[in-house]
């Protein structure tokens, strides 16, 4: 399985509202998408303060890298994807992704 971690440095003025409006558009991508099992998101819980300005993020999990492959090709995770490089800051720079193969 994969466990595709994305994790996001949002621009200052991104409301909780337009976090969680993305949140839930990657959330109905489960079901539509094959291959995608689970879309986890929200912001830092801050146990460690190390997130270096990645405050939120998600981590979505897929079959395999087959999975993984439909998503990112899929046409409404490209246009959620748009509007999350939007919001972060720098665009591409304010955001990180960690893709674990785990069994």
């Amino acid at each position: 399985m994969i466990h595709h971690c994305v994790f996001v440095h949002f621009r200052p003025e991104i409301t909780v509202t337009t976090k969680q409006g993305l949140w839930d558009e990657l959330r109905s991508l489960v079901g539509e998408v094959p291959g995608l099992r689970e879309v986890r998101a929200g912001a830092n819980a801050r146990y460690e303060d190390l997130d270096h300005g990645f405050a939120d993020g998600f981590i979505a999990v897929f079959d395999g890298p087959q999975g993984l492959a439909a998503y990112q090709a899929h046409p409404a995770h490209q246009a959620t994807g748009a509007k999350l490089v939007q919001a972060a800051l720098g665009g591409l720079q304010g955001l990180m992704v960690f893709d674990l193969d785990l069994p």
